[in-house]
């Protein structure tokens, strides 16, 4: 895969390794290892600004022009030199007369206000000569060809100077942004037409198992329907990646061996679902195994548990649980973050908030959990009725998850919690 730059150079070899004496991973021990062990994968191209939406900065842009170009009035109102200005009739007010015209945007004034005189002028209008304050018009009163108002406006008021918000040549976004909306009207507003970003992540999904039936095809007596690939391909797509579906694959070392074979022509990084314990029919373990690159996390997670990690010919795998719940879960905490790294984004930890359950659970300690949830109101959320990773309904039900560390924990009704919204994971 390459852009119109060299690719990045290649994980190495031994990236996914635990230190010596690891067994059960801790959650935030595997994040921070892959957090210390990924590097972007994708090449640098250059396109036009109106095309990169969701995609990810190279370069930091730099301004081609000031912002604002040039001083201008921030609202409707009279234009005066300050400093020209009296210190009032007496009365408090000032009576200023009126020059013949005014400026408006894109119709600006034709040569200089005399001192002590004011000029008609409309938001967003070029200041011109003699012009350093603006006085709203709500707060003056036309007389006779002057325009009245009261004593003790500041120098500059109601005006914007010539780059207020950035000078030409400043750095206007980081590098490792994913370009919003709000991104592009600053680019254009910066006269950025072009921009260098990461070629768009390309994510390779793949299922296993001789029990999985493709969406729309019929079952046969013990098979279920292949949930786990519409569920990927709904996430990538939400993250911004682009998808290559492998499809959903039988038991067979061979048809495993070249859906990853052309994975790893195609694509950045691999995702499976199924097959990565140590049973009889875990060929996708087997398979990363004799390719001398698989790591095995046994991570303290619940749902989760088993995480491959490896190289397929130079390529990141992430063999996921089977279970969809399961799939679900480590996708959004695990493989989300480590894609954005691979996509050349900075990592992303979520942020949760805490709110009052509505819900009385008793927690073992050793494994971290993270309990399918839903706002109830505005302070308070539920559970889904059942824990068990079989119910997938739950994940329908859910706005989000709680999150529970790894320490031994009683909650009642009332109780904080710790919530993060689904939107965190950018969903």
């Amino acid at each position: 895969m390459t852009g119109s730059q060299p690719a990045p150079p290649p994980l190495r070899n031994d990236c996914f390794a635990l230190p010596p004496g690891v067994d059960w991973t801790p959650v935030d021990t595997a994040l921070d290892r892959l957090r210390q062990s990924l590097t972007p994968l994708t090449a640098i191209e250059t396109i036009d600004t109106g095309q990169a939406l969701g995609r990810v900065l190279a370069e930091a842009p730099v301004a081609q022009n000031p912002h604002p170009p040039f001083a201008n009035a921030a609202v409707d109102g009279y234009g005066f030199a300050h400093g020209t200005v009296a210190a009032g009739t007496g009365d408090g007010t000032c009576r200023l007369p009126l020059v013949a015209g005014r400026a408006a945007a894109g119709a600006g004034f034709a040569g200089a206000v005399p001192p002590g005189h004011a000029l008609r002028i409309l938001t967003g209008a070029r200041l011109p000569g003699g012009v350093d304050t603006i006085v709203l018009e709500e707060d003056t009163r036309i007389e006779d060809g002057t325009v009245r108002f009261s004593t003790g406006l500041r120098k500059a008021a109601n005006t914007r100077p010539m780059g207020e918000d950035f000078q030409i040549a400043a750095p206007v976004l980081p590098p490792g942004r994913r370009i919003t909306s709000g991104d592009l009207a600053l680019l254009a507003t910066a006269g950025i037409a072009r921009i260098a970003v990461r070629e768009r992540l390309r994510v390779a999904i793949l299922s296993t198992g001789d029990e999985l039936v493709p969406l729309g095809q019929p079952r046969k007596t013990g098979q279920i329907t292949d949930a786990n690939r519409p569920m990927l391909a709904g996430l990538l797509g939400r993250w911004g990646f682009d998808c290559l579906d492998l499809g959903a694959l039988p038991d067979d070392p061979a048809l495993i061996r070249r859906a990853l074979d052309q994975g790893a022509d195609e694509a950045h990084a691999i995702l499976t679902t199924g097959g990565a314990s140590a049973g009889d029919e875990d060929h996708i373990s087997a398979l990363l195994r004799s390719a001398g690159q698989l790591t095995t996390w046994r991570i303290a997670l619940k749902p989760g548990r088993p995480l491959a990690l490896a190289l397929w010919n130079g390529v990141p795998v992430f063999g996921l649980p089977g279970n969809p719940v399961a799939a679900f879960v480590c996708s959004l905490i695990f493989a989300r973050p480590a894609l954005l790294a691979l996509a050349g984004a900075p990592w992303e930890t979520p942020l949760g908030f805490p709110l009052q359950a509505r819900f009385a659970k008793s927690k073992k300690p050793g494994r971290s959990e993270f309990l399918r949830a839903r706002r109830a109101d505005a302070a308070s959320v539920d559970v889904f009725a059942s824990e068990g990773s079989g119910r997938v309904s739950g994940l329908s039900f859910a706005d989000g998850l709680i999150a529970l560390g790894p320490e031994a924990r009683t909650i009642a009704e009332g109780d904080p919690v710790t919530y993060i919204p689904f939107s965190e994971f950018g969903l």
